[in-house]
């Protein structure tokens, strides 16, 4: 179990976070209706994916309380797996869902109760946030939530102005073999984790950015705030970057280039060593769900800010040789 001194928080003053909290949430739940969502990004195969699980009651993974109804292109033209993929997804959405496509974020605000942005660059995700903020919409942002910390920051600064409820991040962590693993009845209090996944690079974002945030997602799954220093090992197929938490625990993240990639954790427990694995998008589901419901974020920001934190700091270990760096000093 993360006992709240395990989830201590990260200084916002180290990361120039004064003032920036969880966005704050509202208790009503939502009414019989779904509610209305639109996509903003259809890059990524998230976007069919999610919208067949929500839209039609016959899917296996059908979760009822929202609908997707509207959706927003996007794309990236310097990534070719952005630019090759928005057309034949947007078709797809149009034609089997009757998902509306509209010309801007701001005309897609005024269709939906809420927004799902899936870009799959991370890069736009600030710019695409701010005027779903400035129409005081709740809002999920998909992995990575942001192409850096600056970004990440600046998102969640702004949120929190407006009182916009939103929460992001990879799928990885609401998986259920990761959750029966973290869970306190299973292993007790988590005393370190050693979490791998995937870890394949991108020029036009930070090394684990990437995909190795979904591994990092499941390390702080696990483990939660409160990380101090980050060292990292990289060779070209493989990186290990150790955290050190300021209770004392260990967590590490394995990202691989090569050989057998596959996504998972080996928790250790104060009763017990679980193993968490398995690949579903079901449990990522039921919180958005949750989240549009209730509009209360179930990961506050402050950890979603300090898994980036922990990748740029990894970066940062990288470029240094492999020393030991202080996340609070990781600064805009």
């Amino acid at each position: 179990m993360r006992a709240d001194a395990m989830r201590a928080a990260l200084p916002l003053a180290g990361l120039g976070l004064l003032g920036v909290l969880a966005s704050p949430g509202s208790s009503e739940e939502g009414s019989q209706n779904p509610v209305r969502l639109g996509l903003v990004g259809l890059d990524t195969s998230h976007v069919v994916v999610f919208t067949a699980a929500f839209n039609d009651p016959a899917n296996a993974d059908h979760v009822p309380g929202v609908k997707v109804v509207a959706a927003y292109k996007g794309g990236s033209r310097d990534i070719e797996s952005s630019w090759s993929r928005v057309e034949g997804y947007a078709q797809e959405l149009h034609e089997k869902w009757g998902v509306e496509l509209v010309d801007s974020i701001e005309e897609l605000c005024t269709k939906v109760d809420g927004v799902l942005i899936e870009s799959v660059d991370g890069r736009p995700h600030l710019d695409q946030a701010r005027p779903v903020i400035a129409a005081g919409l709740p809002f999920f942002v998909d992995k990575p939530v942001a192409g850096t910390l600056a970004d990440g920051i600046e998102m969640a600064r702004l949120a929190q102005e407006k009182s916009v409820p939103w929460f992001g991040g990879s799928s990885l962590r609401w998986y259920a073999g990761v959750r029966e693993a973290v869970d306190p009845e299973t292993v007790g209090e988590i005393i370190g984790c050693d979490a791998y996944s995937p870890c394949t690079t991108e020029p036009h974002h930070p090394d684990l950015f990437w995909y190795g945030t979904h591994g990092v997602s499941i390390l702080y799954a696990a483990m939660g705030r409160g990380c101090k220093t980050v060292t990292r090992i990289a060779t070209a197929d493989t990186d290990v970057v150790v955290g050190v938490w300021g209770d004392g625990r260990i967590g590490t993240y394995r990202g691989t280039r090569s050989g057998a990639h596959d996504y998972g954790a080996t928790v250790f427990g104060t009763k017990a060593v679980a193993t968490a694995r398995g690949v579903s998008y079901r449990g990522l589901l039921e919180q958005i769900v949750r989240f549009f419901q209730t509009k209360e974020p179930p990961v506050p920001a402050e950890e979603l800010l300090e898994e980036l934190a922990f990748m740029e700091a990894a970066d940062r270990s990288k470029a240094q040789g492999g020393v030991a760096v202080e996340v609070a000093e990781i600064k805009l």
